[in-house]
């Protein structure tokens, strides 16, 4: 098997990382940040449920809550492909950086690529944006 493209995508976020992390690891608030969630998700047993838009439902399977600021999670398409992804809440002083690493899958172009990519930095834009003015209504 070969290791395939990585870019990985952060955010800093002006809030403590703990805020951060128990905000972004429930499912129930990823449509509040996560475009590609926006219609919401459905718990289906230990899974969630998705729109996935043009392909259909997909599947998403989150790590459990951790001490470690983990949000690792298994997105399964209609056609049976996993995808997997690793994002990460981290201390950065008194805030947070969020981390999500982009794989290039194997039938994706540089445009789709670049698209993707685009895509994740818009949302965690979104959720840096959700967490810091929620701070300032503290």
């Amino acid at each position: 098997m070969t290791t395939l493209p990585a870019r990985i995508i952060h955010r800093s976020i002006q809030r403590d990382w703990r805020a951060v992390y128990a905000f972004a690891c429930k499912p129930e608030n990823m449509p509040r940040w996560a475009s590609g969630l926006a219609s919401g998700l459905t718990r289906d047993g230990e899974d969630w449920i998705a729109d996935g838009g043009p392909v259909g439902n997909v599947r998403v399977r989150f790590l459990p809550p951790n001490d470690f600021g983990v949000i690792d999670h298994t997105v399964t398409l209609p056609d049976g492909t996993r995808v997997e992804n690793a994002l990460r809440v981290v201390p950065n002083g008194d805030g947070a950086e969020v981390m999500f690493t982009l794989l290039r899958q194997p039938d994706m172009d540089d445009a789709a690529f670049e698209q993707d990519a685009a895509h994740v930095a818009r949302d965690l834009d979104a959720l840096a944006r959700l967490m810091e003015e929620e701070e300032t209504r503290r």
